[in-house]
């Protein structure tokens, strides 16, 4: 190869000279700038190149090859016209023959890109996202079922302490009793005989209800003495009493005495028989007993029955003593000795129902000696249509008779007999009105511990006025 070196003042000088000695199809190797000015240019010719160049080689195609088009060729200037086509002109020289194919590597085809509006702005690449189980082996996910409502808690108002009840209770006790003392002190000095006959009352044992009752309608000009007496007529014209002419010996019937235990209903019954047996004889008195539970009550009656020479029957139910009455209606009384229970007892129900069905009158008897208010439970248990009245016991017993006559006048019961003590026939009386108000009038001892004092009848009052209305006491 022949290579020749060409300097020039200036780079057209210099490839003025490599077009004269070389032609123009030279091919330049390389060009310098000279330190003392001028250019330098090393070029060979054509032909010298390829006779050096190596034959080509074909290239198995392993890869599609992919036509891209070739760029249009660039039009030199006038004014560079050698200088261009002499720096180009090496690779345009050299034949496509003579050229080697250069193996292109493969490109992989590239996606039309979207127009340059329509890019989107490229996003950092995404975290790896973590492992996802699979479905079957996932959990079940869990329904979460609201947790019961918590009942609401109560306004803080409407608990009300119980000490705080205690006080209000208290607090109303002191003002009642204030209350009951201005009122008793003002009725005192407006009404002191008034007053005095209510204390009297109470003193005795009447009720707060019957003493105001029966003071309502006093003539405030009466003095104590007239006051009194007007008191007791007040209370003989509401105590109904059976006379002489309405005796239940005369008139006859179906009599049952019933009450609560101890109260003497066998005691009088035997007296009642024994009044009938000396006024009518034996053979016009029956006795039946449906006491079949306590031991020794039928015997005690049939021993009665075999000294006053009366049949006596015991019966066991309804049937039992209806078909007995219906063998004794020859007879001109018939007594029913009853078992004694309680008042608050559900059999007292049963036994009322058996002797209504069988049309048979109950007398019940009521202990004189008990409590006011236990003698209203007993008359409250007992009553009826076919209640005929009442028989007081154990009078001579009793340290007074207000209570039992008390309650009497308010259950407006009729009072039958009084018994007085053990003896048949001799304890057993038709009432005597005049006795039986003196001795519920009678007035407590000074000393007696159940007098009361002050203003204790004024408290007394208030408190029955309390429970009339339907107060409950604190």
């Amino acid at each position: 190869m022949n290579v020749k070196k060409f300097v020039a003042l200036t780079a057209r000088d210099a490839l003025r000279k490599v077009k004269e000695v070389l032609g123009p199809d030279a091919i330049i190797l390389s060009n310098r700038g000279l330190p003392g000015g001028g250019v330098e240019i090393m070029a060979v010719a054509s032909r010298d190149m390829a006779a050096i160049a190596p034959a080509p080689t074909p290239v198995r195609d392993i890869a599609p090859r992919i036509e891209t088009p070739r760029p249009a060729p660039v039009a030199a200037s006038p004014t560079d016209d050698d200088y261009t086509v002499s720096l180009s002109s090496a690779r345009g020289s050299v034949p496509p023959a003579a050229a080697a194919p250069v193996a292109k590597p493969f490109v992989p085809p590239v996606a039309e890109r979207a127009p340059a509006a329509e890019r989107t702005v490229a996003m950092p690449p995404a975290a790896p996202r973590p492992a996802v189980a699979p479905i079957a082996s996932r959990p079940m996910p869990r329904l979460e079922t609201p947790p019961p409502a918590a009942p609401e808690p109560r306004a803080e108002a409407e608990v009300v302490p119980a000490s705080v009840m205690a006080e209000i209770r208290a607090l109303r006790q002191i003002v009642e009793q204030h209350l009951a003392g201005f009122a008793w002190g003002e009725t005192a000095r407006s009404e002191p005989v008034k007053t005095e006959v209510l204390r009297q009352m109470l003193d005795s044992g009447f009720s707060p209800q019957l003493a105001r009752e029966l003071l309502d309608d006093l003539p405030s000009e009466l003095d104590a003495r007239q006051a009194q007496a007007w008191v007791k007529g007040a209370a003989d014209r509401a105590l109904r009493t059976l006379g002489s002419d309405h005796d239940i010996i005369e008139r006859g019937g179906v009599f049952a005495l019933v009450g609560p235990t101890g109260v003497g209903k066998t005691t009088t019954t035997a007296k009642l028989a024994a009044r009938c047996v000396l006024r009518h004889g034996a053979s016009k008195l029956a006795l039946v007993t449906t006491d079949g539970y306590r031991i020794g009550a039928h015997e005690q009656l049939r021993i009665y029955g075999r000294i006053l020479g009366v049949s006596v029957h015991l019966v066991k139910d309804g049937d039992d003593l209806r078909q007995t009455l219906a063998e004794l209606s020859h007879k001109h009384m018939v007594l029913v000795d009853t078992m004694g229970m309680s008042q608050r007892d559900r059999m007292v129900t049963d036994q009322i129902g058996m002797l209504a069905e069988c049309g048979v009158q109950r007398l019940l008897l009521i202990n004189a000696t008990a409590r006011g208010d236990t003698m209203d439970d007993v008359v409250r248990a007992y009553r009826g249509a076919d209640l005929a009245g009442c028989i007081l016991t154990k009078v001579d017993e009793a340290a007074s008779l207000a209570p039992a006559l008390d309650v009497a006048m308010r259950h407006n019961l009729k009072l039958h007999y009084i018994s007085n003590g053990q003896r048949v026939p001799e304890d057993l009386h038709l009432p005597n009105r005049a006795y039986l108000l003196h001795r519920a009038f009678k007035d407590a001892p000074e000393a007696s511990p159940h007098r009361f004092a002050g203003v204790e009848p004024g408290l007394v009052m208030a408190n029955a006025g309390v429970a009339a209305m339907g107060g409950r006491r604190g």
